[in-house]
């Protein structure tokens, strides 16, 4: 099939191929010759983002089985052609898409790539597989309910969120899953995936045309479906800030206080990345030191912040002993408040900078990692030359930029806590405005 279009970037002295084949789907190629490994990911505008509330859970199953069986082979077969050349070939599912990863040695890429073709195009979702995963997937969301942290964070979400899809926990819930049926798997397989809506990033020891020519060989006779994709008409969250407490037999308390921030096109997303590294990132952050180091108060202290194509959410947390649960409530909202009226000192925010490029650059060292990254910006509609615009935007970004976003985002908390009886009623006498 004739490509479309090809375009090279050169990016920190990487010349990245970026090609769109006829039928839509766009194919990065980076050679990287240094190991005899090419790595390729597949990435899907499908994930969490795409169900619909009650079939929450969908593109977990879907990627749990999607290398279970096609229309002429086995499981069994599968994993046979995998391991007999020692391959790496899985699949996964997230809030903004669905991924397939593959690793292989050069020589037998073409082999595993056509593979992954037959995978993608051809699923045959085998009702036994179904049902065997859909019971994995019952047993951890039962696991998840016994832990403080996830408990905690799913009520989080779901008082972010509403009725949004980012509110649901990625595997589900026990209701929705058990719904699911190979019907149900292989509508969103007919929907969603298909090769205009696909984005395939492939780095390693092969020559960038190769790389093209292969994957139009394999895919560029899939013709994508004629019908337009459904139209999401997701809510746009709201903040209404509320707080929610649930009591559970633990050692410890899990208090969290959450913000609805912003989404990854948004000029603020990196000001707030720099300002989750300074908050919550490792043993130097300011909130180890501040309520773990100096007073005490934490097993577990951090913040976090997602990368979302819709309105994300700025999260810290800390899990503490019963009884400091409200001390702890009070310091974690401190030390955010604190942020509304003090600079960053240029010690900190240079700190803050350096630990952020210096763990990204560490990120991009193996193929797979390269792949990964080139994909992943090309499916959040940030292009390629993003890599070096975010490296530069976060050198550029100032302590008065950090602080216009902790004004904007991050003023009165949603507040999640999970503890023993003890340690609820002790932060629920706590008023945060």
């Amino acid at each position: 099939m004739p490509i479309q279009q090809t375009v090279s970037h050169t990016l920190q002295n990487r010349t990245i191929h970026r090609t769109v084949l006829e039928n839509g789907m766009v194919v990065l190629a980076v050679e990287n010759p240094a190991a005899d490994i090419v790595a390729a990911r597949l990435y899907v505008r499908a994930g969490g983002r795409y169900e619909p509330l009650e079939q929450a859970g969908l593109s977990h199953l879907l990627s749990a089985v999607i290398t279970k069986g096609t229309e002429r082979l086995s499981s069994q077969e599968i994993a046979e052609r995998v391991e007999s050349v020692g391959a790496s070939l899985g699949a996964d599912a997230a809030a903004d898409y669905c991924l397939m990863s593959l690793k292989t040695v050069s020589t037998d890429f073409a082999e595993m790539l056509e593979l992954l073709a037959e995978l993608m195009r051809s699923p045959a979702f085998p009702e036994a597989e179904v049902a065997l995963e859909q019971k994995i997937a019952i047993q951890g969301i039962r696991s998840m309910q016994e832990q403080p942290f996830a408990v905690a964070n799913a009520q989080l979400r779901q008082l972010l969120y509403g009725n949004h899809p980012y509110a649901m926990s990625s595997l589900g819930t026990e209701d929705t899953v058990a719904q699911l049926n190979q019907t149900a798997l292989r509508h969103y397989h007919q929907t969603y995936f298909r090769p205009d809506h696909m984005v395939m990033s492939v780095v390693g020891r092969i020559d960038p045309e190769a790389a093209i020519a292969l994957v139009d060989q394999f895919f560029g006779d899939w013709k994508p479906a004629q019908t337009d994709l459904p139209v999401l008409n997701l809510p746009i969250p709201t903040a209404k800030p509320e707080r929610v407490i649930t009591e559970q037999d633990s050692q410890q308390a899990i208090v969290m206080l959450g913000y609805l921030a912003a989404s990854v096109q948004k000029p603020d997303h990196i000001a707030l990345k720099l300002l989750n590294t300074y908050l919550g990132n490792g043993l130097s952050s300011r909130l180890f030191v501040e309520l773990r180091e100096k007073r005490g108060l934490a097993y577990d202290v951090s913040a976090f912040y997602p990368t979302r194509i819709d309105t994300s959410h700025f999260v810290t947390y800390i899990g503490t002993a019963p009884e400091n649960a409200a001390v702890a409530l009070e310091g974690l909202h401190h030390e955010v408040e604190r942020l509304h009226e003090t600079l960053l000192t240029p010690e900190e925010l240079q700190t803050a900078k350096n630990k952020l490029l210096g763990q990204y650059a560490l990120g991009k060292q193996t193929n797979a990692q390269i792949a990964q990254i080139f994909g992943w910006y090309e499916i959040l509609h940030l292009g390629i030359g993003f890599d070096q615009r975010f490296q530069q935007m976060v050198a550029d970004v100032t302590a008065e930029e950090i602080q216009q976003a902790v004004q904007q985002y991050l003023t009165t908390p949603y507040i999640s806590i999970v503890g023993p009886t003890s340690a609820l009623d002790l932060a629920a006498a706590v008023e945060i405005g």
